[in-house]
Formats: structure tokens, sequence, C-alpha cells
């Protein structure tokens, strides 16, 4: 049976709120429930509102790489990323800003995804070529599972996310095996075909044998004997197996993860864990207390 510390006794030493920290309160708090939840009215606006701005942006982006749309209308294209660069930046620096632990938020995966979303644009001021990455932008994307519609996509997303964590150790020790595979393969490759069939040294080899492994064959390095045509062969058949494990994995996790989960988006103030119920005055994570829940229906 598990437990769930979202009913925890209102139980708080004097140590524990100082290792807490204070409950947020005042504007903190208000910026706190429309920054990072999205069950009020205004929470869920400015989530649609961030993700139109995110979709604008990666269109600027994309326009600015044809040659003659920048050659007609460059300076608004990039009056345009630079405002758009602006208002992100004012956004990641008001979710710092109102979170009781700003270093954890952006150590976090949005903290780091927020932190890239703007950082392209001012590095492309001394190299230019890094400005096309801004598109990573398109990660925080994500944030549309907290707002269309939260009962089937959050509690989706949070399956997907424990499934790929429980996994993480096998798929680590099915990928040494398999690199393993392709640097014996590969050098026996080498010493099968050698430098003038093209397998000019072993790393070469290895490219052969992790493109054949992997079915994708760029055909820029081919067997020409027998014995290696025979070895390709028995690769390619291999290879059909190899990208079925993973999935076999992770699909296995997510058959054995836990049912049932919280399809809110209260999130907490101290561990930014997301998911407790309604009722809950807990966070189930890490203990902390909860803030009233606010809800728009």
């Amino acid at each position: 049976m598990s437990k769930n510390t979202d009913t925890k006794p209102a139980r708080a030493s004097s140590s524990e709120a100082e290792r807490l920290g204070r409950p947020l309160a005042g504007w903190r708090l208000k910026v706190y429930t429309i920054i990072f939840e999205a069950d009020t009215r205004a929470g869920r606006a400015f989530d649609l509102g961030l993700i139109a701005l995110v979709l604008f942006s990666i269109a600027v982006v994309m326009l600015e790489s044809v040659a003659a749309v920048k050659a007609r209308f460059g300076p608004v294209l990039s009056l345009a990323e630079y405002l758009l660069t602006a208002l992100f930046t004012l956004e990641y620096l008001l979710r710092l800003a109102c979170v009781r632990r700003p270093w954890r938020y952006a150590r976090s995966f949005y903290g780091v995804v927020d932190l890239l979303a703007v950082l392209p644009t001012y590095l492309a001021l001394f190299v230019p070529e890094l400005y096309a990455l801004v598109d990573v932008r398109v990660l925080r994307l994500l944030r549309i599972f907290r707002v269309l519609k939260l009962g089937a996509y959050v509690a989706e997303y949070a399956l997907l996310v424990e499934a790929l964590r429980a996994s993480a150790r096998k798929i680590q020790v099915f990928i040494s095996i398999v690199m393993m595979v392709v640097v014996i393969m590969g050098t026996v490759m080498y010493v099968v075909e050698g430098p003038g069939n093209g397998f000019t040294s072993i790393p070469a080899s290895v490219y052969w044998a992790i493109t054949t492994m992997t079915t994708v064959g760029f055909g820029d390095i081919t067997p020409k004997t027998d014995l290696g045509r025979a070895i390709a062969s028995v690769m390619m058949l291999l290879g059909w197996g190899v990208l079925a494990v993973p999935t076999g994995i992770v699909t296995a996790e997510m058959t054995a993860a836990r049912r049932g989960r919280p399809t809110t988006t209260r999130s907490c103030h101290e561990c930014l864990s997301e998911g407790h119920l309604p009722e809950a005055r807990f966070c189930r994570d890490c203990g902390a207390r909860l803030p009233r829940y606010q809800r728009d229906d």
C-alpha cells in the first residue's frame, strides 16, 4: 500500500519551517498562482498567451531563415524577436522571483528550458550562428498539457515521465551492450574488409556498424566481400531486435506504473512538484504546507 503524505497531520516544527522557508504571500503568491498553475482563469489565460507567443517566436525564426523574406522584412522580424526575448526574459525573472527556492527552479527541467528560450538571442550578439537555437523554445509547448485538458493530459504526461525514469537504468545497460556489440563488429569488419573497401579505420567501421544496427544504412560505406556482406546481414537482422527492446522496456514500466493520479495543476511552492489533490494540505513529495487551492471552472 503506497503512502500518501497529502493528508499528513498539520504539524510542523520551527526548525522545519526555517528549512522550508516562509510561505509565499502578497504579490508573490498571486504571481505564482498565475504563472505556475492553470486551474484559474488568470493562470489559464497566461498559459494560452505564453503558448501563442512561443508559436509566434518560432515562426519568426523560421521566416528569418528564408532569404527572400529576410531581405524584405528583416528589420521587422528582428524587432519582433527582440521584443519577444524581452517578454520571455521578464517572465523568466518573475518565475525566479515568485518561488521560494529560485536556484531549485533554475536547475529544474522547465527552468533550464526557460533559460534556453532567451539565452540564444543574447549569445547571437557575439556568435550570430547561435541565433537559430532559439527554436529550443518549442519545448515550452509542453505546458500545453496543463491547459488542454487537464484531466486527460497531465495524468498521461506524468505516467510517461515516471515510466521513462523507471526505465533509465535498464536502458543504460541495454545501450552499453549495444555499444560493445558495435565496437566488436566494427573491428571485425575493419579486419575483414580493410581500407581498400572503405573501412579506413576502426572508428569508421564502428560508424558503419552503428548505421547498420539502427537500420539507417546511409550507404557511404558498404562491404564488398562475401564474408563482409554476411556479417552485414546479421547486423541488419539484429537491428530489428535492438529497436524493439527499448520500446518493450518503457511499455512494461508504463503498464506497471500506478494509476489514478491527481489531475490538477496545483503545485508545491517548495519543490515545484505538480498534481496534488484539491483537498491536500501538505505536499506529498517534500511535506511543505500547501496554500489554499484556487480553481475557476
